[in-house]
C-alpha cells in the first residue's frame, strides 16, 4: 500500500508505547503518551483507581469496548467495593449503535447490575447511573428497541438532574441515537442528540464522548457540515484509540474529502497495529477502517491501493479466524463481523470498478449470517441488471427475499424493517425489472429507493440509489433526466468517482459542454489527474477536455 505520511496526526502519540495495560498498574493505562481524550468522571471508588476509572470511561466513549471491559474488571478486582466498576463492565457489553447485546451479554450485564446494586453506591448520582442501565438489562419480554428507549428515557432524566455532568450528557446523546427506530427517516433523534452535544462541545471540546457522538449525530448529508469541526478535532485528541482515529472519516466521506478520509483511516490502522503489538484488541477497528479506506481509494482513483486493501483485510480476517473462540468473543462481536467483511470487500470493489461480470459471479460466503448474504444478492442483482440478464436478476431478488425471511425468524428480526433494507429491496426490484425490459417499473422502484434514501443518506460505505437512477436513465438514452438525478446524487454524496464521470457523460450527451467540462474537471481534480488509475472513464474525461480547448485541460490538471 502506498505510504502516506501520518506524522501530523499521530507521531507524538505513539512515540514510546509501553507494555500492555494488563501487565501494569491499572491507573497508568498504556503509557504516559496514550491519548484517548480527556475524562474526569466523579465517582466514589478508592483513590488508587481514580485515573483508571477515567481511562475506562474514555475507552467507552471511544467505542474501544474490548479494552474497556478488562479495564473495569481490573478496577473491580482492586477495589471490591466499587459499584461503578460493575456499571462499567455492563456498559462495555452494551455496544450502542454497533449491535444489540446477545443472550450471553444480556446475562452478564444483568449480573453486573445486580452486583452494582448490591454494593450500594454511596452517592445518589452513582445510583442513578446504575438504575438507568439496569432499565436496559432487567429481565423480561421486552425487545431491544423497547429496552434502548427505556435506557434513553432514564439517561435523559439523569442528565436533567445533573446538568453539569458532561459524561451524562454525552451518554444521553448516544442513547438517543441508539434508540432511534430502524425505519425512522425524520432525523429527529440526531437533532435531539446534537442539541445536547453542541453546548457541551463548546465547553468540553476534548471530552471524547462529546466529540465522538457529535460525529455520529451528523453522519447524514443534511447535517454533515455541522460535524466537520468535531471530525477535524477527534483525531487530534484521541489518536491512540483505533475507532476514535477512524471516526473523522464518517464526516470526511459524507463531504467527499477523500484525502482527509484516507489519512484518518491510515491513522486508525496504525493505532490498531500499535494496540495489537501491545496485546490489546484493535483488529475489529482495523477492518472497519479498511472498509472506509478502500472506498476512499476507489473514489479518488487510487486503484492499486484499493486492490491492496482486499489483500490486507483478508489477512486480518484470517488472523482473527485462527484465534481461539474465547478471544474472538471478547473482541466486540467480531465472530459475526468476519462474514460481513469477507462479503463486503469483494462486493464493493467489483461494483465501484463496475466489473459487472465479477459482481454477478459472487457467491455467499460460507457460514455468513443471512444479514450478510443479502449483500451478495444485492450486488449480483445490480450486476445482472447492468448485464440485462433478466432470469438471473429475478433469481437474485428471490434469494434476497429468502435471506430477509431468515432474518425475520432470528433474534434481530426488527432489522428486516429498517430503512436500508427497504432501499435495497427497491433497488433489486428495479434492476430485475430493468433487466427484463420493463423500464417504467424499474424507474419507479429506483425512484422509491432514492426518495427514501435521500432522507437519511446512503449507508457508511454505499452506492447512492439516486446515482443508480441516473445510470438507468443514461442507459435508457435519457441523458437530460439522468443529469438531473446525478446532480442531486452528487449534492448528497459529493465527489464520487462514478457520479462525477456519469454526470459528465450525461451533460455531454445533452449538449451541455460547460456542465460536462465542470464534472470532468472535478473528476480529474479528485483523482490527481488520473495519475493512479487506468480506468477508461479518466481517459474519456481527458479527451473531452483536450478537444474543448487547452484551457479546460489545464484547469483539470491543476
Amino acid at each position: 500500500m502506498k505510504a502516506i505520511a501520518l506524522s501530523l496526526l499521530i507521531a507524538s502519540s505513539f512515540a514510546a508505547m509501553a507494555q500492555s495495560s494488563a501487565s501494569k498498574p491499572i491507573n497508568t493505562g498504556h503509557a504516559s503518551t496514550e491519548r484517548l481524550g480527556t475524562v474526569s468522571f466523579a465517582q466514589s471508588c478508592a483513590p488508587q483507581v481514580q485515573s483508571a476509572f477515567n481511562r475506562g470511561v474514555a475507552l467507552l466513549h471511544d467505542f474501544w469496548y474490548a479494552e474497556a471491559r478488562p479495564q473495569f474488571e481490573r478496577i473491580a478486582k482492586q477495589d471490591p467495593h466499587c459499584a461503578m466498576a460493575h456499571w462499567g463492565i455492563a456498559m462495555s457489553v452494551f455496544q450502542q449503535i454497533w449491535e444489540p447485546p446477545g443472550d450471553e451479554s444480556m446475562k452478564l450485564g444483568w449480573q453486573q447490575m445486580q452486583k452494582a446494586q448490591s454494593l450500594g453506591a454511596p452517592t445518589q448520582r452513582e445510583r442513578d447511573y446504575i438504575a438507568a442501565l439496569a432499565a436496559f438489562y432487567k429481565p423480561g419480554d421486552a425487545g431491544y428497541p423497547e429496552r434502548a428507549t427505556a435506557y434513553a428515557t432514564a439517561m435523559g432524566a439523569l442528565y436533567r438532574k445533573y446538568p453539569g455532568d458532561v459524561d451524562a450528557g454525552a451518554f444521553y446523546a448516544l442513547s438517543l441515537l441508539a434508540s432511534e427506530p430502524p425505519n425512522d427517516t425524520s432525523l429527529s433523534h440526531e437533532h435531539q442528540a446534537l442539541a445536547v452535544l453542541t453546548p457541551l462541545f463548546a465547553r468540553y471540546p476534548d471530552n471524547p464522548g462529546v466529540v465522538h457522538y457529535t460525529i455520529h449525530a451528523c453522519d447524514n448529508p443534511s447535517m454533515a457540515r455541522q460535524g466537520l469541526a468535531a471530525a477535524e478535532h477527534y483525531g487530534l485528541i484521541a489518536p491512540s484509540g483505533p475507532h476514535a482515529a477512524h471516526m473523522p472519516g464518517h464526516i470526511f466521506a459524507r463531504l467527499g474529502m477523500w484525502r482527509q478520509d484516507i489519512n484518518a483511516q491510515l491513522a486508525s490502522i496504525h493505532a490498531s497495529e500499535v494496540a495489537d503489538a501491545h496485546h490489546e484488541k484493535g483488529l475489529f477497528d482495523e477492518l472497519h477502517s479498511y472498509d472506509f479506506l478502500m472506498y476512499a481509494y476507489l473514489q479518488s482513483g487510487q486503484d492499486a491501493d484499493a486492490r491492496q486493501v482486499l489483500t490486507s483485510s483478508a489477512a486480518v480476517i484470517d488472523r482473527i479466524a485462527q484465534m481461539p473462540a474465547t478471544v474472538v468473543d471478547h473482541m466486540g462481536g467480531m465472530a459475526g463481523m468476519m462474514g460481513y467483511y469477507r462479503t463486503k470487500f469483494p462486493v464493493f470493489y467489483a461494483l465501484e470498478m463496475r466489473n459487472w461480470k465479477a459482481a454477478a459471479a459472487l457467491q455467499p460466503v460460507p457460514g455468513a449470517l443471512p444479514t450478510n448474504t443479502i449483500m451478495t444478492w444485492w450486488a449480483r442483482a445490480i450486476a445482472d441488471g447492468h448485464l440485462h440478464r433478466a432470469q438471473q436478476a429475478q433469481a437474485d431478488l428471490q434469494q434476497y427475499d429468502a435471506a430477509i425471511d431468515a432474518v425475520k425468524k432470528g433474534p434481530q428480526a426488527y432489522i428486516a424493517g429498517a430503512t436500508g433494507v427497504q432501499v435495497e429491496r427497491d433497488e433489486i426490484a428495479a434492476w430485475a425489472a430493468f433487466a427484463a425490459g420493463r423500464p417504467q417499473e424499474a424507474l419507479q422502484h429506483m425512484r422509491n429507493a432514492a426518495r427514501l434514501q435521500d432522507k437519511v443518506g446512503q449507508s457508511e460505505v454505499d452506492i447512492p440509489a439516486r446515482e443508480m437512477l441516473g445510470d438507468m436513465l443514461l442507459d435508457l438514452h435519457q441523458p437530460r433526466q439522468a443529469l438531473a438525478e446525478y446532480r442531486v446524487a452528487l449534492k448528497l454524496s459529493p465527489n464520487r468517482f462514478n457520479g462525477l464521470y456519469h454526470a459528465g457523460v450525461a451533460a455531454q450527451q445533452s449538449g451541455d459542454k460547460a456542465a460536462a467540462e465542470g464534472y470532468f474537471t472535478a473528476l480529474l481534480k479528485s483523482t490527481g489527474n488520473g495519475a493512479h488509475s487506468t480506468r477508461p472513464a479518466l481517459a474519456h474525461a481527458k479527451n473531452f477536455l483536450a478537444s474543448n480547448g487547452a484551457a479546460a485541460a489545464q484547469r483539470a490538471a491543476q
